[in-house]
């Protein structure tokens, strides 16, 4: 393990560690790759596959922040989308692509199960699916949320039936940086400039108090403490990596 592989969980939180492993799946990819983003949004990871063919779907019916605490704040609008369909019936032939990058989308999908079975019928033999969910979240992108989130059990059960082998699934940070995660979430809902009037007056002590441990110390000791949490039952989300077998449809 490199020096600077050692060092990255103090440096990247845990939404920045998804992009980190998102692009560095995407160097691996050969020029010219066809590559295919379901539930692409933003697109905010066409830059990643700039090397390869890439083309982005989405049902295109969430645009903007959401409702409630988890919205994602700034009002976003959906880049350029290849295709705008449900993620269970994609409009294009079996075998299209080289890799799928699916990134934070199954929770918002009602059945993953088939998403994870189109996933099959549109790699070609061989082709790398690329994805990340949480193990567990608060609601947001409501309503199109589904499932609090999945554990490894179901990738290896589900990706094995839908005809893919080489299955790697992988935590993104143990207990304790999920439990980090969370505590700077307490410590920005207590933000005073958030708040009416007289919850803002009150919270404010509070807000000042926790600020340093929830946004600096316990963030920087979080990877530290991983190293104790051997189980991960708790960890923020999974990557996964998984290679379409040479079988023949699905």
């Amino acid at each position: 393990m490199s020096i600077k592989t050692f060092l990255r969980p103090w440096f990247e939180p845990i939404a920045n560690r998804r992009d980190v492993f998102v692009a560095a799946e995407a160097r691996q990819l050969p020029a010219g790759a066809e590559v295919l983003d379901v539930g692409a949004g933003p697109c905010r990871y066409r830059p990643l596959f700039g090397h390869c063919r890439y083309k982005a779907q989405d049902f295109a019916q969430h645009e903007g922040s959401s409702e409630g605490p988890l919205a994602e704040g700034a009002n976003w609008q959906y880049g350029r989308l290849d295709f705008v369909s449900d993620a269970t019936a994609i409009p294009c032939p079996d075998a299209s692509f080289d890799a799928i990058v699916c990134t934070e989308v199954l929770e918002h999908v009602p059945e993953p199960d088939r998403v994870l079975h189109e996933f099959g019928r549109l790699l070609r033999p061989g082709g790398r699916l690329i994805l990340t969910a949480p193990l567990g979240s608060g609601l947001h992108q409501e309503p199109h949320h589904f499932f609090g989130g999945f554990t490894p059990y179901f990738y290896q059960r589900v990706l094995g039936h839908a005809g893919f082998t080489d299955i790697a699934v992988m935590p993104n940070g143990g207990f304790y940086s999920h439990h980090a995660q969370e505590s700077q979430r307490f410590n920005a809902w207590l933000d005073p400039r958030r708040l009416p009037l007289l919850p803002a007056i009150v919270c404010f002590p509070l807000f000042l108090l926790s600020l340093p441990w929830c946004r600096i110390v316990y963030p920087l000791l979080a990877p530290a403490l991983d190293l104790l949490d051997l189980h991960k039952g708790f960890t923020a989300g999974y990557h996964v990596t998984a290679r379409r077998g040479a079988g023949g449809k699905v």
